[in-house]
């Protein structure tokens, strides 16, 4: 396989050539820093980031984000957007952990307030938000679950769970409408019943945070963000044992090569469907109904937050910022040569970061864009941002996800201990829970790249504005 050759079209922007490989439709574009690109340069993420430019009805570009790295079909950190018309649909391109999203919560607290009270709080969110591998929570009836699926945080509303803010500070308004509940497999079903509520393991964690910085400081007080040493809680999970039966199951069929199905001319994982066919329609409405389904999941776990504060510090006041997703495919508009078109943009590892002027006038959202969340590793930081105005022509609106992996979990588990691990993160003031050792290991925040990095990549690049910074004290991990 040739050597994959990679311009600098400027500081944070990297190009392959369309006649690197005369299959590809259209070049690949790379946003990072010159330092973040020597590794991206060695990494096979960016054969992936020619395939996916290879696929029929792609516009633009074959995009990645400075948190790039080797996934399934796609590489995590891509982005690529498809003619609704002729282009295709691929579960490559969404991932098994549908909606793996973030949810974040400001309250009313200073670091000072909750300082001698971390260990207990972070202890009983444990004891609360049931995590790690095959976690369960309280099995819900197949009436909730039909509910769920079809109507998302509104089930949460109507059980109080969730306020009429919650709904408006999530990502549409936390329901997607082209939703087919019908389509998720009974096997699918059975999963979802008994998860709702639950963190699940790998990256995914529940971290009590306190505002270190704040870049725009009217940007921030706008989305309840006042002040350093503020407590914030973060929530990254998605839509478990479901989305994941969703993807595997569409896959399985995908590979039948049935009609409307289009395969790859190098990689079986990019085998898609027409976005126009019957299994691309089939495979949208499962994939939005467990999109739900993590809404959903992430909501009841903010509402197991607010329990578990209120029991501590009755007085405390816990709100939604905002909740969105990755890993999902959406339908757009967005300009493309001066004309306005209808694409369905997958983003897998990949955030949302629609400037102010994409929200109607009477938006709360209409003044900034909506927060972007990226979660860093359980050592280092998560930022809030917001899309930049004009980043719909360099990303269709995205922006990474969070700082990506640079070593594989097994070679986590060679290079940290978890002793070790646990020591330097209370050496740091940070306290971990974890439902087991292996997982300290495999999440070391030496596993991951410098989420600083990643941040001023999509900064330089002009697709986000930074907001602020928020640093961990009390963690909890599958």
């Amino acid at each position: 396989m040739p050597e994959i050759k990679v311009t600098e079209i400027d500081n944070y922007t990297y190009m392959i050539d369309k006649s690197h490989d005369s299959r590809m439709n259209v070049p690949g574009i790379i946003y990072s820093s010159p330092a973040m690109m020597e590794d991206i340069r060695n990494d096979q993420s960016l054969q992936q980031v020619v395939n996916v430019a290879m696929l029929p009805g792609i516009v633009r570009a074959s995009m990645a984000m400075p948190d790039i790295h080797w996934g399934y079909g796609f590489p995590i950190g891509g982005v690529a957007a498809f003619d609704s018309e002729e282009g295709i649909v691929s579960p490559g391109g969404v991932g098994y952990d549908i909606n793996c999203g973030v949810s974040l919560a400001r309250t009313n607290l200073t670091f000072e307030e909750i300082k001698p009270k971390i260990r207990e709080l972070t202890d009983l969110l444990f004891s609360k938000v049931p995590s790690g591998m095959g976690s369960t929570s309280t099995k819900v009836t197949e009436g909730d679950l039909d509910a769920i699926l079809s109507t998302g945080v509104q089930w949460c509303v109507d059980r109080g769970m969730a306020t009429n803010d919650d709904l408006r500070l999530t990502e549409e308004n936390g329901a997607l409408k082209d939703n087919r509940p019908r389509n998720v497999s009974p096997e699918a079903r059975k999963r979802g019943l008994k998860q709702i509520g639950t963190l699940g393991a790998g990256n995914h964690f529940l971290e009590i945070q306190r505002t270190d910085s704040i870049f725009d400081q009217e940007i921030a007080r706008y989305f309840g963000i006042k002040g350093t040493d503020q407590i914030t809680v973060m929530v990254h999970t998605g839509s478990r044992g479901l989305g994941h039966q969703v993807a595997t199951d569409f896959i399985r069929k995908l590979n039948t090569l049935g009609e409307g199905v289009i395969s790859h001319p190098v990689d079986r994982q990019l085998t898609s469907a027409k976005i126009q066919s019957d299994i691309g329609s089939a495979y949208l409405g499962a994939m939005n109904s467990a999109a739900n389904y993590g809404f959903v999941n992430r909501q009841v776990i903010i509402h197991n937050v607010r329990e578990a504060f209120h029991e501590i510090f009755p007085d405390s006041e816990v709100k939604l910022v905002y909740s969105l997703a990755h890993n999902m495919a959406k339908m757009e508009r967005h300009r493309v040569n001066g004309d306005e078109r209808k694409l369905l943009v997958h983003r897998k590892g990949a955030t949302r970061a629609f400037p102010g002027y994409f929200f109607k006038e009477d938006s709360f959202f209409r003044m900034f864009g909506h927060p972007v969340l990226i979660p860093g590793d359980m050592g280092t930081a998560s930022y809030v941002l917001v899309g930049k105005e004009g980043n719909d022509q360099k990303s269709f609106s995205s922006s990474c996800h969070g700082a990506g992996r640079k070593l594989s979990r097994t070679k986590s588990i060679e290079a940290f201990k978890s002793k070790e691990v646990v020591s330097k993160l209370e050496s740091k003031g940070i306290y971990l829970r974890a439902q087991n050792v292996r997982v300290i290991s495999e999440e070391a925040p030496g596993s991951y790249k410098d989420i600083d990095e990643v941040i001023s990549s999509v900064t330089g690049a002009g697709l986000t504005i930074p907001v602020a910074r928020l640093t961990p004290l009390g963690v909890v991990k599958g």
